[in-house]
């Protein structure tokens, strides 16, 4: 009976470690080189305000195994943290808040090393080197602009990613700044778009193979018929289709409707493998071209500038660009998807697409190893990594980042096109609601400047924050109001009035949700893998809604 090729687990290799027994789900989602990043990090928390959207974030941090974390806070437990902080009880009152969330955070995973340093930020922050061990930094609300200043030009000098999280009530945003350059190779698309055959672009070998399966179709028996793989199907009729179209493929949609047609009407009845012909003709019949965000990458100017101290990924994007420019197309990735065949064919076809693959890799790494040796490397570049990149070529990212918008006082920001559009929009059609988070995302920005705004000496004293007593709640409303009208004049009660419960509050189930959100960016930041945002989340708990603008 005819069946599809049913791929077989290769043996296990020994019994599974108890690491690798506690950590498998998240195993098969990033890897074991997923994993040792994770191992490799050192988070900072910078843990200010009520402090419980930060150290919910390090918790989802900590359950997965990262290798260390740092807790800087310098408040004392009060009464306001019990009611909010699920790591706090009442033995903790008045004692450093740093030191008891460390040591219950680290009892989630004895894997990970966790510090806490009690000492207030505006001292630590100036010491020579202080930042200097940490590989990603968190900070959460409220913030002095100086104090964050000082964060955020460390980590831009220092190509360090950074977190700046804000909860209050209902609402949350995060923004993320990363390196100027963020590339990322393991993006992890779906499985339906990996999918490339080249069938309009086949090479010799598999040309050869298709002639032998198909030279001579009507003449096989219907049990042979029913077994020949369908791509082999598709480069026949693609072969009848050129001989009758001066020599094109199909091109237009029209063309693959009219060629899907043809290959159907060729089908003997019930036939699987013609099934799966017709099913794969619109998303296979395309040429090999790059996309453009790829083709953006392999253009960008760190590419055709490389130096001895440029990153491994410039190297081969650059030899990458050297081959699509060659033979006008990405190296092959190699995988065949499932189809109805025999088994020794299917083998057979996935020998052919692996054996391009590799030779399409080496003919990369020849060149990567030539750039090299151009500009003095000293360190060679690991085979492993030439071909990893060769196989996601087709969905490289680069994430260009920005450093974080740091409101001061009432001086108004600089807003991009796309921003400003969303702006008038949502101001032009109310109706609609907030769908695009970008009333919130003002709203938070007039916080911070009111913070900036009342905290002369920025870098001595606890930040006044708006609301902070009942006496001052309608006067800070009226301030944010008119610092929004400064940001943004049109978006005055809108943006003003959202946030205007006393303090800083925090809602525990709010804070924990957003931690999910921004640890989950955080661990596709340190592993490089999947695609973070770009750059910046609002929440709206109200509406349960999630916005992500580049701003």
């Amino acid at each position: 009976m005819a069946a599809n090729v049913e791929v077989i687990p290769p043996p296990l290799q020994g019994v599974p470690t108890s690491k690798e027994k506690r950590y498998d789900r998240q195993l098969r989602l990033w890897a074991a080189s997923g994993q040792a990043a994770l191992e490799e990090a050192h988070i900072l928390l910078i843990n200010n305000g009520p402090g419980v959207v930060g150290v919910e974030t390090l918790k989802n941090l900590i359950l997965p195994g990262i290798g260390q974390f740092t807790i800087l806070d310098s408040a004392l437990v009060s009464d306001q943290d019990l009611g909010l902080n699920f790591f706090l009880d009442e033995s903790t009152l008045g004692s450093f808040r740093a030191e008891h969330t460390r040591r219950l955070l680290q009892e989630l995973n004895p894997d990970v090393n966790g510090h806490a340093i009690t000492e207030p930020i505006e001292s630590f922050i100036n010491k020579h080197g202080a930042l200097t061990p940490y590989t990603l930094i968190l900070v959460t609300a409220p913030t002095t602009p100086d104090v964050l200043q000082l964060i955020s030009t460390h980590c831009q000098t220092h190509a360090v990613p950074l977190f700046y999280i804000h909860c209050s009530g209902f609402y949350s945003h995060f923004s993320l700044s990363l390196p100027s350059a963020f590339p990322i190779v393991d993006t992890h698309p779906d499985p339906t778009a990996t999918t490339d055959l080249r069938l309009l672009a086949p090479w010799p070998e598999l040309v050869h193979f298709q002639k032998e399966k198909t030279s001579n179709l009507q003449a096989l028996s219907p049990e042979d018929i029913g077994h020949v793989p369908y791509l082999l199907l598709l480069l026949h009729f693609l072969d009848e289709w050129r001989a009758s179209h001066n020599g094109q493929p199909p091109q237009s949609y029209q063309e693959k409707t009219d060629f899907r047609t043809m290959v159907a009407k060729a089908s003997p009845p019930d036939e699987e493998n013609f099934a799966e012909a017709t099913a794969a003709i619109i998303k296979s019949l395309n040429p090999p071209t790059a996309p453009a965000d790829v083709l953006a990458v392999l253009d960008a100017p760190e590419t055709k500038s490389l130096d001895a101290t440029s990153s491994a990924f410039w190297f081969i994007a650059s030899a990458v660009r050297i081959f699509y420019t060659t033979h006008n197309q990405l190296p092959l990735p190699g995988a065949v998807p499932d189809m109805k065949a025999r088994s020794a064919d299917y083998i057979q076809l996935q020998n052919i697409y692996k054996s391009k693959a590799r030779k399409d890799a080496a003919e990369v790494l020849q060149t990567v190893r030539s750039l090299e040796a151009t500009v003095g490397r000293r360190e060679p570049i690991d085979e492993k990594e030439v071909e990893a990149f060769c196989k996601g070529a087709a969905h490289i990212k680069l994430v260009r980042g920005k450093p974080l918008r740091i409101a001061r006082g009432e001086a108004p920001l600089h807003w991009g096109e796309d921003v400003a559009k969303s702006a008038v929009e949502h101001l032009n059609n109310l109706t609609f609601g907030l769908d695009s988070g970008i009333l919130h995302y003002i709203a938070f920005v007039a916080w911070d400047a009111f913070v900036g705004s009342h905290n002369v000496n920025a870098l001595g004293g606890e930040p006044r924050v708006p609301g902070s007593t009942d006496a001052d709640l309608e006067n800070d409303e009226n301030k944010m109001i008119g610092i929004a009208r400064n940001i943004i004049d049109a978006l005055i009660k809108e943006a003003g009035t959202f946030i205007e419960n006393p303090g800083t509050s925090e809602l525990h189930n709010i804070g924990s949700l957003t931690g999910g959100m921004v640890s989950q960016e955080v661990i596709k930041v340190i592993t490089k893998q999947y695609v973070p945002i770009d750059n910046t989340c609002v929440f709206d708990g109200i509406e349960s809604k999630a916005s992500v603008l580049r701003v």
